[in-house]
């Protein structure tokens, strides 16, 4: 392709832009094409998984205890009665199958630490791996809130809030918690056309997209993180949101693709922020949370005013399950904000969602949005299917049970290795910045160049190289997809390279291919200043 081919991709977003990539990367046959532009992991729990299938054996033996005269596959609704001893003799009967002794740990959590009944959380898994009876309630499953949002407050919060106050949405991920929290602020006339929506930066690309789309029509105000201060947001910035109209606060925390947390000093900032705004809506999606030490949620310091999305994607290997929810606090900004609306508002939306109960008004905004996930009409089949919401539980006891974080320190050193190797193979070290989640690396180009091969090198690459192209030559010549950092909102000239899913070996020898494709920029700098020289005036 010539740089003529590569304009008409300037304007897609980065996740379109890969496609375009991977073609030019897998095009000769010879060749190895590394994908290290999406962020889907290579890696998964398997000890819940375990945990579901066999939970899904004794599922169907309970449903046979029905209609077990017809030879014709029939069963029935499990059981309440007896349930626990069942279970019990199904455990004692395969004891030595994978995934077996977990469930009986898991069923002793539940019973003995959460204190929660052992059959009533048997009959919802049990009726819930079977799929069959609609969610009820349609927000979530009674235990299955109970036990999500433990793990939430554990790994959100560090456990400094208390469970009970935190009330939550299942859903299928992440990104269908951001479409439905725009899509009913909208709805309830908490964001209008107009309103500004700052947005922390750099930032998911899609995130940058949707208040600017027609459906909502804001004006956005970039809050940028900045590389100098290790991507924290520098106060000048984030007093950005000192301005009423800035009515929404979007942010991913840790960030993508910086892939760094909110420090202390930053989330205090904030705090102090809300108690001058204390109209503000954040919205902190922080699916990367668990990936750091020590990480603390915007939603556990600013509960308020905050909406928390969280997705079981990234960390348990989870991207096909569509696993999500959204989290908001018993008392929050945004019931505050339905109770004050204008009265013609409020009529219309007693109108809206007539449907639901006499007292709309006393309809909190994490019900509405359950309601507006089924155009409020069909609101008595939303909710998320009930096996997904099994496995969420399951993934939540595993991480709820896991008391020396064997699962979370294994996979933070699987990422540091593949950082590790990246870096080693390319020349530089890799960054270090506090807070880092090592999910994903931005490759600095300005920077790349400097320490290889000195400023005056770098400062000819920035004039002499399109870094907004050149990411076509890196896919076409050596195989390796890298997404761009501008598609990220990222200021400086950069590329995102996925640590997640790929092995080691593969991010040596990415690091060693864009090595050799800057050792040859090298050779015709080099090329190019001794040709200078010898045709410069003598004297």
């Amino acid at each position: 392709m010539t740089p003529a081919d590569y304009e008409k991709f300037r304007k897609l977003s980065p996740f379109e832009l890969k496609d375009q990539l991977i073609s030019l990367a897998s095009g000769k046959a010879q060749r190895a094409m590394l994908d290290a532009g999406r962020g889907n992991p290579n890696f998964l729990a398997t000890t819940p998984r375990h945990g579901f299938f066999q939970l899904g054996m004794f599922a169907t033996a309970e449903s046979e205890l029905s209609f077990s005269y017809m030879a014709e596959g029939v069963g029935g609704l499990p059981r309440q009665d007896g349930i626990e001893a069942r279970f019990t003799s199904f455990v004692a009967a395969n004891k030595d199958q994978p995934g077996v002794a977990f469930l009986r740990r898991a069923l002793s959590f539940v019973r003995d630490q959460l204190g929660l009944s052992a059959e009533g959380f048997l009959l919802e898994m049990t009726a819930g791996i079977l799929g069959c009876d609609y969610p009820k309630p349609p927000r979530m499953l009674k235990y299955a809130e109970k036990v999500v949002r433990q793990y939430l407050i554990q790994e959100m919060a560090g456990s400094t809030m208390p469970a009970a106050s935190t009330d939550l949405f299942a859903l299928e991920g992440g990104t269908a918690a951001i479409s439905y929290i725009f899509a009913s602020l909208r709805e309830n006339g908490l964001i209008k056309p107009g309103d500004k929506a700052a947005i922390g930066m750099p930032v998911f690309t899609p995130y940058v997209e949707i208040p600017e789309l027609r459906d909502y029509q804001l004006q956005e105000v970039a809050i940028n993180a900045t590389p100098e201060s290790g991507w924290q947001y520098p106060d000048e910035e984030l007093d950005k949101l000192l301005d009423p109209a800035v009515k929404i606060f979007l942010i991913v925390n840790p960030s993508n693709p910086p892939s760094v947390k909110i420090n202390d000093a930053g989330l205090a900032r904030i705090a102090e922020i809300v108690k001058k705004r204390p109209d503000l809506i954040i919205v902190t999606d922080d699916v990367y949370g668990t990936f750091t030490d020590n990480f603390r949620s915007l939603y556990s310091i600013c509960p308020y005013n905050t909406i928390l999305v969280y997705s079981f994607s990234k960390y348990f290997g989870a991207t096909g399950w569509r696993l999500g929810v959204i989290a908001t606090h018993a008392q929050n900004v945004l019931d505050y904000a339905l109770a004050n609306l204008p009265e013609e508002d409020k009529l219309a939306l007693d109108a809206r969602y007539a449907s639901l109960t006499p007292d709309v008004r006393g309809l909190k905004f994490i019900d509405r949005l359950v309601a507006d996930s089924r155009t409020v009409a069909l609101n008595h089949t939303a909710g998320l299917s009930t096996p997904q919401q099994v496995q969420m539980v399951l993934f939540s006891l595993f991480a709820l049970m896991d008391g020396r974080n064997a699962y979370k320190t294994a996979l933070k050193n699987l990422l540091h290795r593949r950082e590790s190797a990246l870096y080693r193979n390319l020349g530089i070290n890799a960054p270090d910045d506090e807070g880092s989640t090592h999910y994903y690396t931005l490759i600095d180009m300005t920077k790349l160049a400097t320490e290889l091969y000195g400023r005056r090198f770098a400062r000819w690459v920035m004039t002499h190289v399109d870094h907004e192209t050149i990411l076509f030559r890196i896919a076409e010549e050596t195989g390796v997809v890298l997404l761009p950092g501008m598609g990220f909102a990222v200021r400086k000239p950069s590329a995102r390279a996925s640590l997640a899913n790929l092995n080691e070996y593969q991010y040596a020898s990415i690091g060693a291919e864009l090595r050799k494709m800057a050792d040859e920029y090298y050779e015709r700098y080099k090329a190019e200043k001794k040709l200078e020289a010898e045709n410069a005036p003598k004297e």
